[in-house]
């Protein structure tokens, strides 16, 4: 069975990928496993996983006998779940029309403006569940700058694992930048079928005159779980910062888009930034969502943490090797 690249414009002729290979339904994919975005429609290979924990207040938790004396808990359990860290092939960005960019790492920069963020074009965290695996016998496959810095073509036919292997400068990579690339929560929650999944990063922390400012990244996903057609009109965001101060955000639709959520595009993902001056904080809010008939309703954004990293380091200077 062969595979080709979605959401290509009008009148180009597909192309031929590779071969589709079975998910894995137990275990995790390998480094150098070439896939199919099953959502946003891109060719990627895997670089390493993370596993992560998933709080999802769509899953009901068994109801257990409280001791006495407890006034019952609504916390979230955390599930763990594998992501992976993949590049993106760059001849695929340009047809990702339901992100907001193909860049998913950003750094602070190392000099002294403390808004400064150094981004890395074609890094993506991607779920297990949005892997659609494929071989190819093409040596590189995948188009990005950093494919042959960190991995190399090394088919071994008495295995059925990838011909692709990590290099040195791959690993040595991720361990010097682990702090600012881990990913650890990811947030989920459903309102009328609209499921909204929140993943915040920390980036680091700045020294501005007299305070320290931390900041933090976060990858918010929408997706349309139901049938009928809907518009993200406005945001609402409640930010708690540890120093005690509360702050409410309102505006017209997310990083200066109005995405329509449908069952042929049934999900749209952005990445923004906050910051606090303080080492912790909070926050939720709302999205409001239009129908086609005019009406409205309000999806929850589910409430996560702000956590910065205990061992606070200097940022990293971009991707060094």
């Amino acid at each position: 069975m062969t595979s080709s690249v979605m959401n290509r414009p009008e009148g180009k002729v597909l192309e031929t990928v590779g071969v589709f290979e079975a998910l894995k339904q137990h275990g995790k994919y390998e480094t150098g496993q070439l896939f199919l975005h099953s959502v946003f429609g891109y060719r990627g290979i895997v670089l390493f996983p993370w596993h992560a924990r998933i709080y999802d207040r769509d899953v009901i938790p068994p109801i257990k006998p409280e001791p006495p004396g407890s006034h019952g808990s609504k916390e979230v359990k955390g599930k763990t779940h594998t992501y992976y860290q993949v590049l993106i092939d760059t001849r695929d960005c340009p047809h990702i029309s339901q992100r907001s960019q193909t860049e998913a790492v950003t750094f602070l920069a190392n000099h002294d403006d403390s808004r400064a963020l150094y981004a890395i074009p074609g890094l993506d965290y991607v779920s297990h569940e949005d892997i659609l695996p494929y071989n190819s016998t093409v040596q590189v496959p995948i188009q990005h700058e950093l494919f042959e810095r960190f991995l190399m073509f090394n088919p071994d036919k008495t295995t059925p694992a990838p011909p692709f292997s990590a290099r040195d400068t791959l690993k040595a990579w991720q361990e010097k930048n682990h702090p600012w690339l881990e990913l650890s929560d990811v947030h989920r929650e459903t309102t009328e079928n609209i499921r909204v999944t929140v993943i915040p990063f920390y980036m680091g922390m700045r020294d501005t005159q007299n305070s320290h400012v931390y900041w933090w990244r976060y990858c918010i996903r929408l997706e349309n779980m139901g049938s009928e057609v809907v518009q993200l009109r406005e945001r609402h965001w409640r930010i708690f910062s540890l120093s005690g101060t509360l702050e409410t955000v309102r505006g017209r639709g997310v990083v200066g888009r109005e995405p329509v959520l449908s069952k042929e595009q049934p999900a749209f993902q952005y990445s923004s930034h906050v910051s606090l001056q303080a080492p912790s904080g909070h926050m939720w809010g709302t999205f409001r969502i239009e129908r086609t008939d005019g009406s409205h309703f309000d999806v929850r954004i589910p409430p996560f943490s702000l956590e910065s990293n205990k061992d606070d380091k200097a940022p990293p200077a971009g991707y060094t090797f």
